[in-house]
């Protein structure tokens, strides 16, 4: 199967967000990935729900939405209602993460775990099962334009290892310093999918781009 890819719309002009969101729908892309960000859980503020519902009135991809955010359990079904088709709550600001999983699952989106770059994937050993994506962050969260953090590679392969052992069907998801020399590997190391913010946005051809992207093979 060919890599997925979630172009980040937090690196895009949000002066122009229609316009980018509609370059998107024209792209190879298969999710749009929105970074709710709150200044508490992450040293930046991104945007909320009212931004959301603007981008999916324009998306004809699925929002991947990602949940920066302590007390993420508050916010789970008013993302869902504002268009998000996966929500992503990060394992550090859970506190009953089983809860929130079945939270999202009930609110018919898909349930996604972020975990952060120090976080161990054996901490997900007993809610894999539960998890249709996991988010392994590969920079520290809350901005845009960070270095890839080498140990991902790693990390991805034990969590692959971990999600076949157990039988389930998650998802990988790879956030923060994809590139397209980086993409091969980590696709290799068992990613599914690939968030790319800045590396899409500061291209000079961001379609071409996406497109350079999705035919990566490993």
């Amino acid at each position: 199967m060919s890599i997925q890819i979630a172009p980040s719309i937090l690196a895009a002009d949000f002066a122009n967000l229609q316009k980018e969101v509609e370059m998107l729908n024209a792209s190879k892309a298969d999710f749009i990935h929105v970074d709710i960000m709150d200044g508490v859980f992450v040293p930046n503020i991104s945007f909320g729900i009212p931004v959301t519902e603007a981008i999916h009135k324009h998306a004809t991809k699925p929002l991947d939405v990602h949940l920066m955010i302590v007390n993420p359990d508050n916010y789970l079904q008013a993302f869902r209602n504002a268009g998000a088709e996966i929500i992503s709550v990060h394992y550090e600001a859970c506190n009953h993460l089983h809860r929130s999983l079945q939270a999202i699952r009930n609110f018919g989106a898909k349930a996604g775990v972020a975990i952060n770059p120090h976080t161990s994937i054996n901490l997900l050993a007993d809610v894999i099962q539960d998890i249709d994506l996991v988010c392994v962050m590969s920079v520290n969260p809350g901005f845009g334009g960070q270095k890839f953090i080498e140990n991902t590679y790693d990390k991805v392969s034990r969590l692959k290892d971990l999600i076949l052992s157990k039988g389930a069907k998650t998802l990988i998801e790879i956030d923060g310093g994809v590139n397209l020399q980086n993409a091969p590997k980590l696709m290799a190391a068992g990613a599914d999918v690939l968030v790319a913010g800045s590396f899409v946005f500061s291209s000079a051809n961001p379609i071409a781009t996406i497109q350079e992207l999705k035919a990566i093979h490993n």
